[in-house]
């Protein structure tokens, strides 16, 4: 992932929240396939946008984008 994408915190979380957190503690990420990977960012995405409606719905604000 690029430099400063995500923290290392942010992505043990995933791991860990995704099942596959185990595999990382150790800060090895070589075992990792590429779908538990694909998984994360998945995952990092539908976060990031429910955390932008949340935001959007705080203070009042809607777009017909934001579902």
């Amino acid at each position: 992932m690029g430099k400063g994408v995500m923290s290392q915190e942010y992505k043990d979380k995933l791991a860990h929240d995704l099942g596959f957190g185990e595999k990382v503690e150790d800060g090895n990420w070589s075992d990792v396939t590429t779908g538990e990977v694909g998984s994360m960012v998945r995952e990092a995405i539908k976060r990031g946008e429910q955390a932008m409606v949340e935001k959007a719905e705080k203070n009042g604000n809607s777009h017909q984008n934001i579902q």
